[in-house]
């Protein structure tokens, strides 16, 4: 099967192919995972910079009176304290209280764009996102507009990345702060510039019309001799994410696990008076009015085995859960992941362990490689230290 004609192509692929990327297919688009390699893209990105095409994600304008309380009633955060010009990370859970999606939602009542807030989904997740979204709005006075066809989007993520908009022409205390949006130009160039990302470090995600797309990133990619930005595809990302105890939909969040079994439960408030999807359940699951089914672990490996997404996991001996994502830690030099414990098969004592950090952390459990069983250790999240410029 030929991936280029199954997949949708991104405003940069011919950039791609010049820089001799590895393309794969990813979400319906085909996408580079690499270029000189997953290990040196990686740790370029932690030690100086990194470039990722984002252009694959999904971008909604939300707009109307009503914008705010149809908002409320999608998703579990409390979007009345999400200020202007500021991010709030959210999920959108179904009725039975699993995940549709997670997102990121920016309130742009500041900004000259003809919406009340911008939402960035997953690209995976677009064409079940956008339908479910609008059905929701029909009991309000609201507009969803798909605008993913529309924009073209970069991830300047790593230390030197303020740098590097600086040199673009946005002076460091002109930057947006962490989880902030901005309206501004970079090399003349209109843009929304947000502090946000996916790789624990510090570091901008660019949106902006497709026709900019070529110019924006080799323009970055010029700034490679002097602080060391590389372009980075979907494995280091991937790596990146995984050290920073960052989830991915489809690994660790699905439409049969809610917020709170996929270890979200910080994000999710107690006091939220409106109703929104799955309330009940997220929420006496949250107030630990009712128990969990499973719940998400982060583990290290304690043999050398690499642990892959739905390997078998095992406690006691006993079957016990599976790998959601696995991979080598270039930072740590060890490998890690996340597997999801199955509470309904477990004795109620080992529930109670598990529910229990002081106990659960470094329980011993066991990962089935190639017919194997290979000794991890759970562990806290995140596996390295984000360094986000508070």
């Amino acid at each position: 099967m030929d991936i280029q004609n199954q997949n949708k192509k991104t405003y940069l692929y011919d950039e791609h192919i010049k820089l001799k990327a590895k393309m794969v297919p990813f979400g319906g688009w085909i996408m580079p995972v690499q270029y000189e390699g997953i290990i040196k893209e990686h740790n370029a990105t932690r030690e100086f910079a990194g470039l990722f095409d984002v252009s694959h994600m999904g971008e909604v304008y939300i707009k109307g009176k009503d914008s705010l309380d149809y908002l409320q009633s999608i998703v579990p955060q409390n979007i009345k304290e999400l200020k202007e010009g500021c991010a709030m990370y959210c999920q959108l859970p179904n009725k039975e209280g699993g995940l549709i999606d997670d997102l990121i939602i920016y309130n742009v009542k500041n900004i000259e764009i003809e919406a009340d807030y911008f939402i960035v989904i997953n690209a995976s997740r677009i064409d079940v996102d956008i339908p479910f979204m609008k059905e929701e709005s029909k009991k309000f006075e609201v507009e969803v507009i798909n605008k993913s066809d529309d924009f073209s989007m970069l991830a300047l993520q790593g230390p030197n990345s303020k740098l590097i908009i600086k040199q673009l022409g946005v002076e460091l205390d002109e930057q947006p702060k962490f989880f902030t949006i901005k309206e501004t130009e970079l090399d003349k160039i209109p843009v929304l510039l947000t502090r946000t990302g996916y790789t624990g470090e510090d570091g901008f995600e660019i949106v902006f019309e497709n026709k900019y797309a070529e110019e924006l990133w080799n323009k970055i990619l010029s700034y490679h001799k002097e602080y060391g930005v590389v372009p980075v595809g979907l494995g280091a990302r991937d790596t990146l994410r995984l050290e920073a105890g960052l989830p991915l939909y489809g690994h660790e969040l699905n439409e049969k696990t809610t917020p709170i079994e996929s270890s979200l439960g910080f994000f999710v408030p107690k006091d939220k008076n409106e109703e929104y999807n799955g309330k009940s359940l997220i929420l006496a699951q949250k107030l630990k009015q009712k128990p969990l089914r499973k719940k998400l672990f982060a583990f290290v490996m304690e043999d050398r085995q690499i642990a892959r997404n739905d390997y078998e996991v095992y406690i006691d001996g006993k079957k016990a859960g599976y790998v959601t994502s696995g991979a080598p830690s270039p930072t740590l030099g060890k490998n890690i992941g996340f597997c999801m414990i199955d509470f309904e098969n477990l004795t109620p004592s080992l529930v109670t362990r598990l529910n229990n950090p002081q106990e659960s952390l470094g329980m011993n459990i066991q990962v089935m490689v190639r017919n194997k069983l290979c000794n991890a250790k759970l562990t806290k999240k995140p596996f390295v230290k984000k360094n986000y410029e508070k």
